[in-house]
């Protein structure tokens, strides 16, 4: 009992050789975690810290709560970018707002995912068959890659609803890509490659977050100038940074001026007072924000375009002028942001910058009903997948270790995870292929290796953040895109098309609808499970029937798909793939009619029906009202091979008066050996 609740008392007593595996696993996977949680939060549209943040108590939680004593939980790549793409359209990126709302959504996902696990609900995961997951997996490891090709080149990403449009803006700029960036994320990915191949025992993504960090710090590659108006020499330059700078002042004036006035609403909403002059403020200033980021994002495509280069003037004093496109391969120097009407620029390459030392605080996340409601079909979406992303990873390793799992006690730690996170400042977390796989190969024994693991982030958090200062965004990019691009596999979508062409059409279909919807990929999720069920309705609704024949060696087989002779002019034999049901009845009653037209001379029709699986009220009513034309028409129906459970029902409904106890056989040979006696036996000629 004590282990239903506290399911982490079944690592204990511990021995020596446990100890010792897990405390070099908990080692091995920290030296992954710390590089990829600050990786993953760039991806999640935060500051680095909040991936520590999210690889402290979550892992533990996780781990002590969960069913799988190999499943390493923290932040994810998916999940982070379907954070980040669910809370742009409410907040600007790194914004308080906009951390404020990623908290808020690991507690839903939280929520969510203890009370499936709690209500024994993880058969949800059904929902979604192999070829949706396979089609969305794809798309979004191809979609969180190319999210961070404005990284891997410096150069702006427009952030709108459509992340092929941005994508389209961040090819425009190739020609201002920013080379010493480019070096780091190519060199990035070579060498992790190699250490890959020749060092697998290495850990790679730490190898390479120091030898960037170093060779940044002792080469400058940060640049940074903060300069006045007046020192950007050209005009249309200066006033599209001057006016970018009045818009995100508008629209955080406007967040500001919704938040009081809500405030102000939900305390009248107590005392069942309206007033309607508030409420249409409110609508005012909901439509105003629409406008400004709007605006903004035009805004921010149009500043993006200048290029500025160091001069000059008279006076001797430093000024910016646009570059001439003669000079595309010189250090540009480009639009960084405005604040108190000061011009920040960057001609470098960016770093992490500081990180703030010490532990998460515990706070309260943004409990606002009207944002929540937003945010619950995605938040929904993100528990089924973070569980099918975990279940999956489980599974693999259980199967190797001969685990029992249970995925209902994994939705509980998944969920408890979430929610504990959420009070300390941590998004939403997930199992992690690659953190668990490094842990079952690094000879981890229970779950005891992630809490050391966890442990490891601590320190970094209390003694080391200030020294991955000059860390370059993009070698975190590169780790990133090296992690995802592995998980894009073609091949399983063909294999789904070779085993049945309409899956591989769902797959695909799953693939395009992902990731032209993106960034809400939660859209392709759901058109792949409404295809899915639209697919197996089309099956239940036109099951396979076929009139059978007889083959030479006596076996019976479908007429036309063999090319097979009918087994009489007399009669004909019909096989039923289905359960007779609301859904199909009219598609039976027309098999039947269809079959009988191709043979007007029969007399009776026997339904083969080992295949039906149970009978409902609708499916009663088709076989009496069927029955019943059929004799006046002088053919009679058949059965054979019903069920138990199918012929009780039918006893129930006193079916068997109208269709004849004398027509319902308990096996097809049987039945064929009647009808044979009935229909085919010669008639003698009199004395």
């Amino acid at each position: 009992m004590n282990q239903r609740f506290l399911p982490f008392l079944r690592w204990f007593p511990m021995g020596a050789d446990s100890l010792r595996g897990d405390l070099i696993a908990g080692i091995t996977v920290a030296l992954v975690l710390i590089p990829q949680s600050m990786a993953y939060a760039t991806l999640a549209g935060l500051p680095v810290v909040y991936g520590l943040y999210a690889a402290f108590l979550p892992v533990m939680v996780a781990s002590m709560w969960g069913a799988s004593r190999f499943l390493h939980t923290g932040p994810v790549a998916l999940l982070s970018l379907m954070s980040a793409a669910a809370i742009e359209p409410l907040a600007s990126r790194g914004s308080d707002e906009f951390i404020q709302l990623s908290m808020t959504l690991a507690l839903m996902v939280g929520v969510m995912r203890l009370a499936l696990g709690a209500f024994r609900m993880g058969v949800l995961i059904n929902l979604a068959s192999h070829p949706v997951i396979n089609g969305f997996t794809n798309a979004a490891a191809l979609i969180i890659g190319l999210s961070l090709l404005n990284t891997f080149i410096n150069v702006p990403m427009p952030r709108s609803d459509m992340f092929l449009r941005d994508l389209y803006h961040v090819v425009l700029q190739l020609p201002l890509a920013h080379w010493p960036t480019i070096a780091f994320g190519v060199g990035t990915l070579v060498v992790l490659y190699l250490l890959k191949k020749f060092l697998p025992k290495l850990p790679g993504v730490l190898v390479v977050v120091v030898l960037g960090t170093v060779i940044s710090a002792t080469t400058g590659f940060e640049q940074t100038a903060v300069v006045s108006p007046e020192r950007i020499e050209d005009a249309t330059a200066r006033e599209a940074f001057v006016k970018y700078g009045a818009l995100e002042e508008a629209l955080r004036q406007n967040k500001q001026a919704q938040g009081e006035l809500k405030k102000k609403l939900a305390t009248l909403a107590k005392t069942d007072v309206h007033d309607y002059s508030m409420e249409a403020e409110d609508l005012r200033l909901s439509g105003e924000e629409l406008s400004l980021k709007k605006q903004l994002y035009g805004q921010r495509v149009a500043v993006h375009r200048h290029a500025l280069v160091p001069a000059m003037n008279a006076q001797g004093d430093t000024i910016y002028r646009v570059a001439d496109r003669s000079g595309w391969l010189d250090s540009h120097w480009r639009f960084a942001g405005i604040k108190e009407g000061q011009i920040t620029l960057s001609g470098g390459g960016k770093v992490v910058g500081n990180i703030p030392a010490g532990l998460p605080s515990f706070i309260l996340p943004q409990m606002d009903l009207g944002v929540m409601t937003g945010l619950l079909g995605t938040a929904f979406i993100m528990a089924l997948i973070g569980f099918m992303e975990a279940t999956s990873i489980s599974r693999a390793l259980a199967a190797k270790s001969r685990e029992k799992l249970d995925p209902n006690q994994e939705l509980i730690g998944q969920g408890l995870a979430n929610i504990v996170g959420s009070f300390f400042q941590s998004y939403t977390v997930s199992g992690s292929f690659s953190r668990s796989a490094v842990a079952a190969k690094s000879g981890a024994r229970t779950g005891f290796y992630a809490i050391i693991s966890a442990l490891g982030v601590v320190l970094v958090m209390l003694f080391l953040t200030e020294y991955f200062y000059h860390l370059p965004q993009p070698v975190l990019a590169a780790i990133v895109m090296s992690a995802v691009f592995s998980l894009i596999d073609f091949k399983t979508l063909q294999h789904s098309w070779n085993v049945r062409k309409s899956d591989g059409v769902v797959g695909m279909l799953t693939f395009l609808a992902t990731l032209f919807m993106a960034p809400q990929l939660a859209s392709g999720v759901l058109v792949g499970v409404v295809l899915t069920i639209l697919v197996f309705l089309h099956g239940v609704m036109q099951p396979r029937s076929e009139v059978l024949g007889r083959t030479r060696d006596g076996l019976l087989a479908g007429a036309a798909s063999h090319d097979l002779p009918p087994i009489s002019e007399h009669y004909v034999v019909l096989r039923f793939d289905a359960s007779l049901v609301f859904i199909n009845s009219a598609y039976f009653e027309e098999a039947v009619m269809k079959a009988l037209a191709q043979y007007p001379n029969a007399r009776a029709v026997l339904v083969i029906g080992n295949s039906i699986n149970r009978v409902d009220a609708t499916g009663e009513e088709k076989l009496r009202a069927l029955a019943e034309d059929l004799k006046r028409a002088g053919v009679t129906l058949m059965l054979s091979g019903l069920k138990k459970q199918v012929r009780e029902a039918l006893d129930r409904a006193e079916l068997d008066r109208v269709i004849g106890r004398d027509n319902i056989f308990p096996g097809k040979d049987i039945a064929l050996a009647e009808l044979t006696r009935r229909y085919d036996q010669p008639v003698t000629s009199g004395a």
